[in-house]
């Protein structure tokens, strides 16, 4: 027999002690008025070998167990931390002591008692009375040294957040980061709105979508890879200012900064442009990261990187000029397939000039921007929902920021013009074979005023936000491979 399986064979033995003993190992309810981390920090200050007669009554998960015959010291875990208890024999009744003798590490307990600070200064509760709230069957993971291994952390994210304190914290800091988001957008007079996952025709972004069947009405719908047809839909029914947070489904690779369900927000705002939006961006973000951090400076990975306004803004051309040297604007076709192919890029379909340089740029320039960069006028033939540039027809005033070379988000000046909205539409089916968005299109010829429309990844602004280099270490269920 293995150890783990030999350790809950013995639960389930004291499991069952305790059943014959009439005692529920698995209660309704429990009185729970105080928290641990509050008790630590009210009562810091007495003096060591100080008791204090104020009742606290707390609740969560045994960590550890030191049980030393007539006194035993334990520590109590809840979701602000940790404090230690201590339970002496004399101070419990004869059945409760009796139930106390049959609990783990892993059991949750509800405990109630007064305050004293041990000689070694630790501020601890002297346990009057103690309830077993849910006896647990399995041991702790790793039980003195935190759980460490990635694969069980993000497969049993239980586990991870029962063992590790700063994934805790991470997830506590990201519920925190959304609701600053929320905040920033409403006191700005944009309203929340939902947008449809099932989708009879997917848009919005370039990709691959998950495709499922609905059986009733007997037809395949997409689940969403972008919110956006919708949103605008709301603008052509007169809806100024709208935010979304939502998921999202893209049925395509998985690394430390993509995960297939992942959460974002798009936000949109009638007789505003993409420079509008670029102010708007950074502002959130100076907003969210001093409200929850107190700071715009933060350390992600080997950099130290800062959100203070204002952003530096190249175009997709100056970035590659600014940081490779090659004036790629000027170059020939045949002068960019040779650098392209030196650079072992693939192009998918005709390799044309506007996917080159964008190709070029991607593996040659993204990695290397590190502080907060707008990267605006991308082409035209790759960006079919977006205004063309005022000034120059190939182009079109679209920005992606950047921050520690990951693109963390999409915006333009939305193209409003249904004649050729349908026009792009009809392009890009001929090339990629997706439908054309009819229902779009209806809503969009009855008029759509000039608007600014920003997508940003949650999941990447809390990694930046809270130094996670890995998406999964900010997704509490990432997407994982069944383990047979």
């Amino acid at each position: 027999m293995k150890p783990e399986e030999q350790l809950m064979q013995e639960r389930l033995k004291k499991l069952q002690e305790l059943r014959n003993s009439g005692v529920n190992p698995y209660p309704y309810k429990f009185n729970k008025t105080d928290f641990c981390n509050d008790v630590k920090e009210k009562y810091a200050e007495i003096k060591v070998g100080e008791e204090v007669n104020d009742k606290v009554s707390l609740a969560g998960r045994l960590m550890i167990v030191r049980d030393m015959g007539k006194i035993a010291f334990m520590e109590l875990q809840d979701f602000t931390g940790r404090v230690q208890a201590c339970v002496k024999r004399d101070d419990l009744p004869e059945d409760v002591y009796a139930t106390f003798k049959k609990v783990d590490a892993g059991d949750w307990v509800g405990l109630t008692g007064t305050i004293f600070k041990t000689k070694t200064g630790e501020v601890t509760v002297k346990v009057k009375e103690l309830s077993l709230l849910s006896k647990s069957i399995r041991p702790l993971p790793e039980k003195w040294h935190g759980l460490k291994d990635v694969e069980i952390r993000y497969r049993h994210r239980s586990l991870d957040l029962m063992m590790n304190e700063q994934s805790r914290k991470t997830f506590l800091q990201r519920s925190q980061i959304i609701a600053a988001v929320r905040e920033f957008f409403n006191s700005k007079g944009f309203l929340e709105v939902e947008t449809p996952v099932l989708q009879p025709v997917y848009g919005g972004a370039e990709a691959r979508p998950f495709l499922t069947h609905h059986n009733a009405l007997d037809m395949d719908l997409y689940m969403r890879i972008s919110p956006e047809i919708y949103l605008k839909r709301l603008l052509v029914g007169g809806f100024e200012k709208i935010y979304d947070i939502n998921k999202n489904f893209r049925n395509e690779g998985v690394d430390t900064s993509h995960n297939p369900e992942f959460t974002m927000i798009e936000f949109y705002q009638a007789y505003a442009d993409f420079y509008d939006m670029m102010d708007v961006v950074e502002e959130l973000y100076n907003y969210t990261a001093k409200k929850i951090f107190g700071t715009t400076k933060f350390i992600w990975g080997s950099h130290q990187i800062d959100f203070k306004r204002p952003w530096e803004r190249l175009s997709v051309v100056e970035a590659l000029k600014k940081h490779t040297k090659l004036d790629t604007e000027k170059m020939s076709e045949a002068e960019l397939i040779k650098l392209v192919k030196q650079h072992h890029i693939q192009i998918e379909g005709k390799p044309t000039k506007a996917k080159m340089i964008t190709a070029l740029f991607e593996e040659l320039v993204e990695e290397k921007l590190i502080q907060p960069t707008f990267i605006t006028h991308h082409f035209k033939e790759l960006s079919p929902l977006t205004k063309e540039d005022r000034k120059n027809p190939l182009f079109v005033e679209r920005f992606e920021p950047f921050v520690c070379g990951m693109e963390i988000g999409n915006a333009y000046s939305e193209l409003n013009d249904p004649v050729e909205q349908r026009k792009r539409f009809e392009e890009q089916a001929k090339e990629t074979g997706n439908p054309v968005d009819e229902d779009f299109l209806f809503a969009l010829e009855h008029g759509m005023p000039p608007t600014g429309g920003v997508g940003l990844g949650i999941d990447r602004m809390v990694m930046l936000l809270t130094g996670a280099t890995s998406i999964r270490d900010v997704i509490l269920f990432p997407t994982m491979k069944i383990k047979k």
